[in-house]
């Protein structure tokens, strides 16, 4: 089971955001039968063998074993990634576009960017794991707190400055390009 999986198709991500199939979803992070799963969740046997046989269909559940009563063989599922995050791709071709706005200070351009690197960083992990290797990435994320706006902006320009220094020093033409994204966004009250 993956840690994360990005869902790039829409019918995919429609079946993963049903809320009964995201309950199952959360459930086979610890592999059961669909009988096993219908006693845990309070369900009908057949209709989560209903809602299973979806998910299933659109990869986001995978045989963990199979197991031989008498005559009978049960299927033992498991998700195929303890969460999932659905890419803008499957909502819009255009939801991760950063191009699509001027305004590069704007929440929406942030927005766009994180699309993007959803998208991005999803589709390399996926051919990451099909031919074994390991993605090479790194991230930062930290908390600032800024007395004022001009605060805010001194650092902007201090870490802009410092970035493209860095850029400079260890750009390579013939290197394998890399994308470097910052960010700065106020934390929701929530996450004070």
């Amino acid at each position: 089971m993956h840690d994360i999986e990005v869902i790039e198709d829409v019918e995919a991500a429609a079946t993963a955001l049903d809320p009964v199939r995201a309950r199952l979803l959360r459930e086979l992070t610890v592999p059961a039968s669909a009988a096993g799963l219908a006693a845990r969740v309070g369900i009908a046997r057949q209709k989560v063998n209903y809602h299973l046989k979806a998910l299933e269909a659109h990869g986001l559940l995978r045989l963990a074993e199979e197991r031989r009563h008498g005559g009978i063989t049960e299927r033992v599922l498991q998700a195929s990634a303890a969460s999932y995050v659905v890419s803008p791709a499957a909502v819009s071709a255009s939801a991760a576009d950063p191009g699509a706005t001027d305004d590069q200070r704007s929440a929406g351009y942030l927005v766009a960017l994180a699309g993007r690197l959803v998208c991005e960083v999803g589709a390399l992990a996926r051919r990451a794991r099909t031919s074994g290797e390991r993605l090479p990435t790194f991230t930062v994320d930290t908390r600032i707190g800024f007395r004022s706006a001009a605060d805010r902006a001194a650092f902007a320009d201090d870490l802009t400055a410092a970035v493209l220094e860095l850029a400079a020093r260890y750009h390579h033409d013939d290197g394998r390009p890399h994308r470097l994204l910052v960010a700065a966004h106020p934390l929701p009250e929530e996450n004070l």
